[in-house]
């Protein structure tokens, strides 16, 4: 799978546009083109989208992660840009975007064969989960569910490889120890702590950043 981080909080490369948000698109083998949330604004991540060489026609379904304005802000835009556009939302998310389908998620949910939805956890945020050769790779936007929920819910898949996106408030460090890669971004208030106890499992994130796994 490869991972494009298009909206963050730090800059990955030059004359990208840093903002308080998360967005990446996510390319998986026999699967559609995905992009896991949409930052703040639209403007940005559309603009973000163009500099990396990403068409948004070509994103072919949007999954969010939670009702928060700096995920969901750029959804109205990739609608506009490309109303085929098939949307997951959780199901605490109102359901006021006119994509051409919505799917309202509270369970987990298999979206293609290798790519999944860990449900609704703790009535506020899905996370995606891809199943790759090395092991599972769990993106979330900014973990308010808790991490550990999170690792476990996936965990019904297989077992967790690396862990992509916000981690908001977390601080319970050892539940990185068995993973073999981590991303912190966007929200992670600890991102220098997690980099000193885990440097062989650092990845660093911002806009521009790819992962191949």
């Amino acid at each position: 799978m490869k991972l494009t981080i298009i909206y963050d909080n730090e800059a990955a490369k030059p004359n990208l546009h840093a903002d308080w948000g998360f967005s990446c698109v996510v390319e998986v083998e026999d699967a559609p083109r995905i992009l896991f949330d949409t930052g703040a604004s639209g403007k940005i991540l559309l603009s973000n989208m163009r500099k990396l060489h990403i068409d948004p026609t070509t994103i072919q379904e949007v999954v969010i992660s939670h009702d928060h304005w700096d995920h969901i802000g750029g959804l109205t835009d990739i609608i506009i840009e490309n109303p085929d556009v098939k949307v997951y939302l959780p199901v605490s998310c109102p359901k006021m975007y006119d994509a051409k389908e919505v799917v309202m998620v509270k369970e987990p949910l298999q979206l293609h064969d290798n790519v999944f939805s860990t449900g609704e956890i703790a009535g506020i945020e899905q996370s995606l989960v891809v199943d790759t050769p090395k092991g599972l790779v769990v993106l979330a936007g900014c973990s308010h569910s808790g991490v550990g929920n999170i690792l476990e819910a996936a965990k019904r898949h297989g077992n967790p490889y690396a862990l992509i996106g916000g981690l908001h408030g977390f601080i319970d460090f050892p539940l990185l120890e068995t993973l073999d890669l981590v991303c912190p971004c966007h929200c992670t208030k600890h991102m220098d702590e997690i980099h000193s106890r885990y440097p062989s499992k650092w990845i660093s994130g911002g806009v521009g950043k790819q992962i191949i796994i």
